[in-house]
């Protein structure tokens, strides 16, 4: 893949780097806080090297796969630093409840690399244990269980990075808020009891919380915008910063700490609560819905609640484990899946998704797979669904926020209950079992099942001649793929199928097109008619619209391009052929439709 083209298209296509409020990544997706959605040209964007599917609910999430990261760093560095616009421009353009999600997705999606390293290690750490080989009264044990902890002691800190950043405030002064609530000192002072101005400050634990951090920081947000409007510009430097902390601090100390506590608490208790109520049916029922949320990208709102269990009670007994049934079921139905289609294709597409999601990662699967075929996406619901109540059933627990997979698996160890890893790895195997069973017996490739034809009708009138026969190496050697030519008589190149517009030269001189039976099709009018630099072409469609049978993509001049001393001979070549046998219609064909030049079947 090439990462700065790639970079470049998607900014392209999501309006340009103008229209680009945020940028971050998951493990898989580009996330794209845009200005406004509707500059955004899906299809286009879709059709994206190295783009493997396209979200666009609150943000803009673009499935990338295992090197979102690269993508990520190139589009950083061509869109620079996303510049803001006025307020009432971007309330416009989102419903407040969206721009809520929004917040939410974009404080916390960034926590998750560091607590999940530091919970990793921590489960790590018990399982040596466990196993006897690093004792937990050692001292290497607890250098190593320090480094672990430390991100989710100090997630005040991370939390005030993140929403400063959101918020595009100062983001040194708004973590040294923060970071009063974790002075030793400070800690100290609320443990004996203290106040400020005759005011009792409330005993609060604010190491591992969020919402404290997050009120703070939204208080600071708008103390700043304050101060440096009305603080003299030679004085702004140090006295906005300085009256800021004044007032965020002991609001935050006072009133704003307190309550984040009780909302972290509360929000863990009310899920816990539900989950006391509903027991292993709603773990079952969060694993059958898991692949409808990630595609939509809405399981990213569970992370508040997952943090919030993880600092209060250091375990989460539902979205994790419910996600450990889900990512294994994917595995389990990929793989199935691959050893039983006969299509090249999807064979080593579901083989590398089903690796993929046995270590915890599921776009692949999802957008290449399980949402593509029915069978594939009931086999997923089937095992997640089983393998979900089983470990509802078992009230398996996590111990680091991090995607589960076999990679991951010793999130599950306990410290209190050595069973929790044993009944967790049992979970995975019915999960997969499950749906790797469901899908052996349903899929039917969909080839195997489907014996239409595809047929394409005449793009230009003229001569067809075999492509062997064109005066072009790249297309007489079929190395963009099969096809056929056409000597035109007339200079209207037109659509032989259904289908969408995926790009268009800015010559004017090629086209490709997406029909809409996934044949991925490439027009060339004339050889090295690219020297006319657009003169004589003139497209009638744009990228991304839909076009009909028959219907006018560009029309040409013959005159021109055979003034020039060129040739206008007319390619049309399939560029996925993998897929396909292809039969090329001739002048002399004498079946009931004389306007079918091409007929494609697919392969099995």
């Amino acid at each position: 893949m090439n990462h700065l083209q790639t970079a470049l298209d998607i900014i392209t296509q999501v309006g340009g780097a103008e229209n680009i409020e945020h940028i971050e990544h998951c493990s898989t997706r580009l996330r794209l806080s845009l200005y406004d959605n509707g500059k955004v040209n899906e299809a286009a964007l879709a059709k994206i090297d190295g783009v493997l599917g396209v979200r666009i609910n609150v943000q803009c999430q673009v499935i990338i796969g295992h090197e979102v990261v690269q993508v990520y760093e190139a589009v950083r560095s061509l869109a620079g630093e996303p510049q803001a616009q006025s307020t009432q421009s971007v309330s416009t353009k989102a419903s407040r409840g969206a721009q809520v999600v929004d917040f939410v997705i974009s404080v916390f999606q960034p926590l998750v690399p560091a607590i999940a390293g530091g919970g990793v290690l921590k489960s790590l750490l018990l399982l040596l244990d466990v196993l006897g080989w690093l004792s937990r009264d050692s001292d290497t044990y607890k250098v190593l269980d320090n480094i672990g902890s430390a991100p989710l002691w100090f997630l005040p800190i991370l939390v005030a990075i993140t929403t400063a950043m959101k918020l595009k405030v100062n983001v040194l002064v708004a973590v040294s808020a923060v970071s009063v609530m974790l002075l030793p000192a400070m800690t100290k002072q609320l443990a004996e009891g203290t106040a400020f101005m005759s005011f009792d400050l409330r005993n609060v634990a604010y190491a591992s919380q969020v919402f404290p951090a997050i009120l703070c920081v939204l208080f600071y947000a708008q103390t700043e915008k304050l101060f440096n409007r009305y603080s003299p510009g030679a004085l702004r430097i140090f006295l906005s910063p300085m009256l800021s902390l004044l007032v965020t601090v002991p609001v935050t100390l006072l009133i704003l700490g307190p309550l984040g506590y009780e909302l972290g608490a509360g929000l863990a208790t009310v899920i816990l609560w539900l989950y006391g109520k509903l027991g292993f049916v709603a773990t079952g029922l969060l694993a059958a819905a898991l692949p409808f949320m990630v595609a939509a990208g809405m399981h990213k709102p569970m992370l508040p609640y997952a943090v919030a269990s993880m600092s209060q009670f250091g375990r989460e007994m539902l979205y994790l484990p419910a996600s450990l049934a889900h990512n294994i079921a994917e595995s389990g139905a990929c793989l199935a899946i691959a050893l039983k289609s006969k299509d090249k294709v999807l064979k080593s597409t579901a083989f590398s998704a089903g690796i993929s999601a046995l270590f915890g990662i599921t776009e692949p699967a999802l957008y290449g797979v399980t949402l593509l075929n029915k069978k594939a996406l009931y086999s997923v619901i089937l095992g997640s669904v089983v393998g979900g109540a089983f470990i509802g059933w078992m009230a398996i627990e996590a111990f680091a926020l991090v995607g589960p997979g076999l990679a991951s698996i010793s999130m599950f160890v306990s410290p209190d209950n050595p069973t929790n890893i044993v009944w967790a790895f049992a979970g995975a195997g019915l999960s997969f079992a499950i749906a790797f069973i469901s899908a052996l017996l349903l899929w039917r490739d969909k080839a195997a099942e489907k014996t239409d034809e595809l047929t394409f009708t005449r793009p230009v009138e003229g001569q067809i001649i075999p492509l062997e026969n064109v005066n072009d190496d790249v297309f007489a050697r079929k190395i963009m793929g099969d096809g056929i030519a056409i000597v035109p008589s007339q200079g209207v190149l037109r659509a032989p199928a259904d289908g969408t517009v995926v790009n268009i030269f800015e010559s004017g001189h090629a086209l490709s097109l997406l029909t809409d039976a996934g044949v991925e099709l490439i027009f060339h009018i004339g050889i090295d008619t690219i020297k006319l630099q657009g003169e004589g072409f003139s497209p009638q469609v744009k990228e991304g619209q839909q076009v009909k049978r028959g219907e006018t993509l560009i029309e040409f001049s013959l005159d021109t391009i055979t003034a020039a001393g060129l040739d206008p001979v007319v390619m049309m070549v399939v560029t996925n052929g993998e897929r396909f046998s292809l039969t090329p219609g001739s002048n002399d064909d004498k079946n009931h439709n004389p306007h079918i030049i091409m007929t494609l079947k697919e392969s099995v």
